[in-house]
């Protein structure tokens, strides 16, 4: 037993025995960690060009109503008569009620949506159709000046413009019809 604890502490002791392991670094990853690493530059292009491109905020009707946009109806003015159109047209103040008795087109006071061109045109086929009127009325009455027509002409007409319509007062001031 003696020889033993020798024998540990001779092979313990001996310099040429016990030595530490080699450690190696390395200073860069292997090929294979570079794979699974990955890059990830596409994905990152792919999503700042995602960020940049501008796309419209869906909005419910809802939503486009209490913003005072009416939505645009599937199929553009069916059931409506001219009359209902220049109606619509007053009641939104695209159109006001003039106090010559013509229709004027007044845009920037336009509530929900805008003119188009079809509601410009009817604007100038009304007018076209009232003077053509007025001429007729000068035949029936040629004792009357034009200007006595038209206004007798227009305070009948002033009654029968939809409520909440946008007419032109004596004073040239806009406003809506009361009633």
């Amino acid at each position: 037993m003696k020889h033993r604890g020798l024998l540990l502490l001779a092979t313990l002791a001996a310099p040429g025995c016990l030595r530490a392991p080699e450690i190696v670094m390395v200073d860069r990853a292997t090929a294979l960690e570079e794979q699974a690493s990955g890059s990830f530059k596409d994905v990152e292009q792919r999503l700042a060009r995602a960020g940049m491109s501008p796309t419209p905020v869906p909005l419910t009707p809802n939503q486009l109503e209490e913003l005072g946009i009416q939505p645009t109806p599937l199929v553009e003015n069916i059931g409506k008569t001219p009359a209902d159109r220049v109606d619509d047209l007053l009641r939104r103040h695209c159109v006001g009620e003039g106090k010559d008795g013509l229709l004027v087109v007044t845009r920037r006071q336009c509530q929900a949506g805008r003119m188009s061109s079809d509601d410009v045109a009817l604007v100038e086929r009304v007018n076209r159709s009232r003077m053509q009127l007025w001429q007729w009325m000068r035949t029936v009455r040629p004792g009357v000046s034009e200007a006595a027509l038209r206004q007798g002409w227009q305070q009948a007409h002033a009654e029968g413009v939809v409520c909440g319509g946008w007419v032109e007062a004596g004073d040239g001031t806009w406003g809506e019809k009361k009633c």
